[in-house]
C-alpha cells in the first residue's frame, strides 16, 4: 500500500525539498499539495527542478484522505492552519516550524506532539500521532552534544559558532538575502537568543537531568545556498580517543549519523540527509564540527525520515542521497 501524503505551504523551500524527495519515494503517493498563491498552477513553474518529473498541480485545499500531512507554514502558521482546518484523527501530522517543539507546546486541539529528532526519539516516533520535526540548528548542534549528554558529561558551558546559508532564512525576501547584500559577506544574527534554544536545551535535559549550564549560540549567516557547520566546544575530562569511542558508540545505529576520522566540511553533505561529526580534544577543550544540509536533515529529509518511521519502514527509505562534493 502506498501512504498517501499531504503539503500545506507547498510553494517554500522545505516543501520544494519534500517534494523532490517523495516524488521518488516508492511508498508514497502524494496528495493535496496546497499553496492559497498558486491554486491550479503546476508544481514545476515555483519548484522548477522538478520540471520533467511530475505534471501535478497546487491545490487550494487538501485531497481530504491523506495518511500523512507536512506542514511547511512559517513559524506561528501551523497552529492557526491547524484550529481552522480539521483533520481526521487518524491522519498523521509532521509540523516543520517551531509551533510545537517544545514541551508546553506538545499538546494542541487533541493532538500530541513528539520532538521528532530519531537519535534522540525513535522508539516515540514509531508510536506517535503527530510529530514537532526539529529545527536545522538545533539539530547541528543537538547531533554534536547528545552522546556527552547522555555520559553525563556535559558539566560546563558550552560555546557553540554555526554559520548557515541562505536558504535556512526561507523564501520570502528581506534584505539580508539579496545577492548584492550576501555575497562575499558574513554576518551575525539572534546571539545569544535563537529560538532554537529552546528545543536544544530540553533534548539535553532528556538524557542529562538537571542539566544547569549555559549554551553560549552565535549563528552566523553565511554567503552559500544551503548547508550549516557548526563548531562546539566545552571543558571535558575526556582523551580524545575516549570521546571518539563513546559518539561512535552512541550513532553506532543511527543510518545518517556519521562520526568522521578526518576533519569534515560542508560539501560532504549537501543534497543528503546525513549529518557528520568529527571529535577532537585541543588542550581542556573538546571540539565536536557537526555539518548538515539545512533543508535536508535539518528539515524536509528529517521529515521524511520520522514519516518512514511513523509507518513502520526503514527508516532510510527514499533518502539515499549523494551529495554534490565537486
Amino acid at each position: 500500500m502506498k501512504i498517501k501524503a499531504g503539503i500545506v505551504g507547498g510553494a517554500g523551500y522545505t516543501a520544494g525539498e519534500l517534494l523532490r524527495i517523495l516524488l521518488h519515494h516508492k511508498f508514497v503517493e502524494l496528495g493535496g499539495i496546497v499553496s492559497s498563491s498558486n491554486a491550479g498552477n503546476p508544481l514545476h513553474q515555483v519548484h522548477d527542478d522538478l520540471l520533467g518529473d511530475t505534471e501535478l498541480v497546487f491545490a487550494s485545499e487538501l485531497a481530504g484522505d491523506e495518511d500523512v500531512v507536512f506542514l511547511c507554514l512559517g513559524h506561528g502558521n501551523s497552529k492557526s492552519w491547524l484550529a481552522k482546518n480539521s483533520l481526521p484523527e487518524i491522519t498523521h501530522v509532521i509540523d516543520l516550524s517551531n509551533d510545537f517543539r517544545l514541551a508546553a507546546d506538545q499538546e494542541f486541539d487533541g493532538r500530541e506532539f513528539v520532538y521528532g529528532l530519531p537519535e534522540l526519539n525513535k522508539s516515540r516516533i514509531q508510536q506517535a500521532q503527530s510529530i514537532a520535526n526539529p529545527g536545522c540548528f538545533a539539530t547541528a548542534i543537538q547531533l554534536a552534544l547528545l552522546p556527552l549528554a547522555q555520559a553525563g558529561k556535559l558539566t560546563d558551558d558550552v560555546h557553540v559558532s554555526a554559520i548557515t546559508g541562505s536558504t535556512g532564512a526561507g523564501q520570502s525576501l528581506s534584505e539580508t538575502v539579496h545577492f548584492s547584500w550576501r555575497t562575499n559577506n558574513v554576518s551575525i544574527y539572534k546571539p545569544f537568543t535563537h529560538q532554537h534554544l529552546g528545543e536544544i536545551g530540553e533534548s539535553l535535559a532528556q538524557l542529562q537531568p538537571q542539566l544547569d549550564l549555559d549554551i553560549n549560540f552565535i549563528p552566523y549567516r553565511g554567503n552559500f545556498s544551503r548547508g550549516i557547520f557548526a563548531s562546539v566546544y566545552t571543558p571535558s575530562d575526556l582523551s580524545q580517543d575516549e570521546a571518539r569511542e563513546m559518539y561512535k558508540n552512541f550513532y553506532a545505529e543511527a543510518p545518517f549519523t556519521t562520526v568522521s576520522d578526518k576533519e569534515i566540511h560542508l560539501k560532504q553533505v549537501v543534497n543528503t540527509n546525513k549529518c557528520l561529526l568529527h571529535v577532537q580534544k585541543l588542550g581542556k577543550q573538546l571540539l565536536i564540527t557537526s555539518v548538515i544540509d539545512n533543508l535536508v536533515k535539518g528539515a524536509s529529509g528529517q521529515a521524511v525520515q520520522n514519516m518512514n518511521l511513523l509507518f513502520g519502514l526503514p527508516e532510510t527509505t527514499g533518502l539515499h542521497l549523494k551529495s554534490v562534493l565537486f
